[in-house]
């Protein structure tokens, strides 16, 4: 059954996936609010300024948020804002914003009976989730901060929603496109440079096509959906890293990726003990995404969400020609 929410709460559009799931909101005319961070640098927002009510809350500021909250209410609340790994916060402010916040906005939505929509991620099952194809039942895995406070605010959802809350979970993958600096832009740069190393096995990777996750969203916003559902948002099958290095290199130098820069896994096992030794948390994910399999089951989204069937391979050329642009300016 098709509904239309016509006010909307977004958070996190000033981010990669907030970006893209603006847009597609904007596209059905509903009146969008934005809380975004204080100070936030206004270019990466401009082409909302017209179109968006823009809010200035930082998601660590709980009592403002809860002060907003108790003045406001929405038909739908789309929480796509957290703090990542990677940026320099503290455990109590990465709490405040991912975890604490998180409750205020579910509150706000059960007292109103709005609509939530949740983007979670895939790193609740682990940077390397325990069974392949991870999925809803898989073991939750902590093995991070990040991953920690998403598994937090998930259980808190699923608590709300004994007590009525209509909310809905997104878990995307690691997710490319243009304007991402992440993973994906990172593996295409090593690949040009000629620094990627690759082990002697074969590796299946899972990412996310933007557009397709910005779709998913649209779809949960646009129709009913199964209170406490959650869904794993990736492209239609995972891919060989080797293959996907293949492309890269094709698609920049228009040749395959080079085999001497396949090597023993054993130096990656041996790198990983090296960072868990110095506790850097982001070099063992960096290790361990390009040494070991990682993908999931997305069955359901594609069935329930009637997404669009995107292949990573040739998908990908986005990144590519995207990088290929920069490195021309």
């Amino acid at each position: 059954i098709k509904i239309m929410p016509k006010k909307i709460l977004i958070t996190g559009i000033s981010g990669f996936i907030g970006r893209h799931v603006a847009r597609q909101i904007l596209q059905s005319k509903h009146e969008l609010t934005a809380i975004i961070r204080p100070q936030t640098n206004l270019k990466r927002v401009e082409e909302f300024q017209e179109k968006v009510n823009f809010v200035e809350i930082d998601l660590t500021d709980i009592s403002s948020l809860r002060n907003f909250l108790d003045e406001n209410s929405f038909d739908t609340i789309v929480h796509i804002g957290a703090l990542r790994n990677g940026r320099k916060f503290s455990k109590n402010d990465f709490f405040k914003a991912n975890v604490d916040a998180t409750e205020q906005l579910i509150i706000n939505a059960n007292r109103n009976k709005s609509r939530f929509i949740f983007c979670s991620s895939v790193g609740v099952f682990g940077a390397i989730p325990r069974e392949l194809p991870a999925n809803n039942n898989t073991p939750r895995q902590n093995d991070g901060f990040y991953h920690y406070t998403k598994i937090r605010a998930e259980a808190l959802i699923q608590k709300y929603v004994l007590y009525g809350l209509q909310a809905v979970i997104v878990r995307p993958s690691i997710t490319y496109g243009i304007g991402d600096y992440g993973f994906p832009f990172k593996l295409t740069k090593l690949t040009d440079k000629n620094l990627l190393f690759l082990p002697n096995k074969k590796v299946l990777i899972h990412l996310t096509n933007v557009e397709l996750l910005a779709q998913a969203f649209h779809r949960l916003l646009e129709f009913e959906f199964t209170a406490g559902a959650a869904y794993i948002v990736a492209d239609k099958n995972p891919v060989d890293l080797k293959e996907l290095a293949d492309f890269i290199s094709n698609e920049l130098k228009n040749k395959p990726y080079s085999n001497k820069r396949i090597i023993d896994e054993k130096y990656f096992r041996f790198a990983k003990k090296i960072a868990r030794f110095f506790k850097r948390e982001s070099w063992i994910t960096r290790f361990e995404l390009i040494s070991e399999s990682w993908f999931y089951d997305t069955e359901d989204a594609y069935q329930d969400l009637n997404l669009k069937n995107i292949s990573t391979i040739p998908a990908f050329k986005i990144v590519t020609d995207w990088y290929k642009s920069l490195r021309r300016k």
